[in-house]
């Protein structure tokens, strides 16, 4: 551990953050207020404004809107397919298409695995206004909840995708969000960050593990930053190339763990069994490819704050609305806490009224609190059952902490009908710590799908529609090895949880034969 005596070294973090983030978290306090509904009409003026003059602004009279009922009046609810001609063209170095001037940066979607990318673009705007602007804040709502925290005194370990040419330009590149950023960031902050730059945006996970881990396993360690099923293959890494049993032998000076992408619950207590820091802190941020909409405020509250005053204007769509040729579209100001929305959302990306695929669910609407409920697509409806990400999180989530079981990876999707014509979910999951009976493990997750999720209660009365679900186990590594034959290992790709045909799990019960 370092010494506690008073030094300079003890002095940079408190340094750091009172000339670089007090300013900030006194204007966070602005989310909180009873008027934060006028920072998203403040937010969608900005927008209109700035992007007037470009094509999509000329062709939906963003010159003459004058506020939100002009615009859903001009503007039309997009979908990725509705913008790509346009994005395409972007990506071709055409200027003010969606937004001014030339973006040069795309992310490469990782919100899905199939064989077909989304590119969404990433202007300087939306850098330095949506996704920095994120990253900062994670830090300065850190600070403001752990006035004592050292995190600047030693290393920052940053986990990050790849990017490459973009139609072979020299000057635009499409790649990973968190490559992107990494490739961008200010070179200052490059002193606090391990592993080097070069490292960092390796596409091989493999080959830049092997070298995270070698680069890092002595340093002074001090906060994490990565989606969490990639992170924890690293760490492992260094207790493999140390022969430690815990993180905090390598790098006791540890505080927390800045993660998104993926549900944290199912990695909890393997972080926690790793790591063994009684005082480790694990933060929740909700940054996607297509922005950055949310932090954890509260340790002890697992919703999220929304980000309401960066380029981004949101509405969202009531879930038994989506998918209608013209769904109920409100804004902020209308939403209802306990609801399921898709949200749809304009950024200074040139993202218009577009429907990104996540859904949400409001705690509190003061301040705006929300939790992710899951995606649009990643479900489980094929009896009416309607089974969302969040229920399955925390089925599974109880199921673990009753029988001692750890859960790596996991996704689950229906069999429609089998010999016996019988209807059942079937959950393929790779555990860390099997439970000792499967069975026991699979009939508590089951009841507590149904205390949860009373169409699935419904479905499931007396075996009539839909039968006790089934439980395969995985073999070692079967998740990693899908996404290898994929080309998607590592980065912030992912296994959808849940999907509504059999297309995924087949594919990898084939490689777990």
């Amino acid at each position: 551990m370092r010494p506690t005596t008073n030094s300079i070294s003890m002095s940079i973090t408190k340094i750091v953050e009172n000339i670089f983030f007090k300013n900030r978290q006194h204007k966070l306090e602005r989310l909180y207020a009873p008027q934060a509904e006028l920072l998203q009409q403040e937010v969608l003026q900005r927008l209109l404004s700035k992007a007037k003059d470009t094509e999509y602004g000329v062709r939906h009279l963003f010159g003459t809107t004058k506020g939100y009922d002009d615009f859903i009046i001009h503007t039309p609810l997009n979908t990725y397919e509705q913008l790509k001609g346009d994005i395409d063209r972007m990506r071709h170095g055409e200027t003010d298409i969606l937004w001014p001037g030339r973006v040069r940066w795309f992310a490469k979607s990782s919100g899905t695995t199939s064989d077909k990318s989304k590119f969404i673009p990433v202007s300087q705007d939306g850098l330095d206004h949506i996704h920095y602007a994120g990253g900062f804040d994670s830090i300065a709502i850190y600070f403001r909840n752990n006035p004592k925290s050292r995190m600047f005194d030693g290393k920052s370990l940053i986990l990050g995708g790849s990017h490459q040419p973009n139609y072979n330009s020299t000057d635009s590149l499409v790649g990973d969000l968190s490559a992107i950023l990494i490739e961008n960031i200010n070179p200052i902050a490059n002193i606090a960050r391990v592993p080097k730059k070069k490292t960092a945006l390796l596409s091989d996970f493999e080959v830049k593990r092997e070298r995270i881990a070698r680069e890092t396993m002595n340093k002074d360690v001090t906060n994490l930053s990565g989606v969490p099923s990639w992170m924890l293959s690293v760490l492992t890494r260094v207790l493999d190339l140390t022969g430690k049993k815990h993180i905090c032998d390598v790098w006791p000076n540890l505080e927390v763990f800045f993660h998104g992408g993926v549900a944290f619950t199912p990695y909890r207590q393997q972080y926690e069994e790793l790591i063994n820091l009684p005082g480790m802190r694990y933060m929740e941020t909700y940054n996607a490819s297509e922005g950055f909409f949310g932090q954890q405020d509260d340790p002890n509250d697992p919703s999220l704050l929304l980000m309401l005053d960066y380029d981004i204007f949101y509405e969202f769509i009531p879930m038994e609305e989506f998918g209608k040729d013209q769904p109920t579209v409100v804004p902020l100001s209308a939403v209802e806490t306990g609801k399921n929305y898709a949200m749809v959302i304009s950024t200074s990306c040139g993202l218009w009224r577009y429907i990104i695929g996540d859904t949400i669910m409001f705690t509190s609407k003061n301040p705006y609190k929300f939790l992710i409920t899951g995606r649009t697509k990643h479900f489980i409806n094929a009896f009416g059952e309607e089974l969302i990400v969040d229920n399955a999180e925390k089925g599974l989530e109880h199921a673990c902490r009753l029988t001692g079981a750890e859960v790596l990876e996991y996704t689950a999707a229906p069999v429609f009908m089998d010999g016996r014509a019988k209807c059942r979910h079937q959950w393929l999951i790779e555990f860390t710590k099997e439970p000792a009976d499967l069975q026991q493990f699979a009939d508590i997750l089951d009841r507590k799908l149904q205390d949860i999720n009373s169409d699935y209660e419904a479905k499931r009365y007396k075996d009539i529609t839909l039968q006790h679900l089934e439980i395969v186990k995985a073999k070692h590594d079967l998740f990693n090895l899908w996404l290898k034959t994929k080309g998607k290992l590592g980065g912030q790709h992912k296994v959808p949880r849940l999907s509504n045909n059999r297309n995924i799990i087949d594919e990898l019960l084939k490689l777990n034969q």
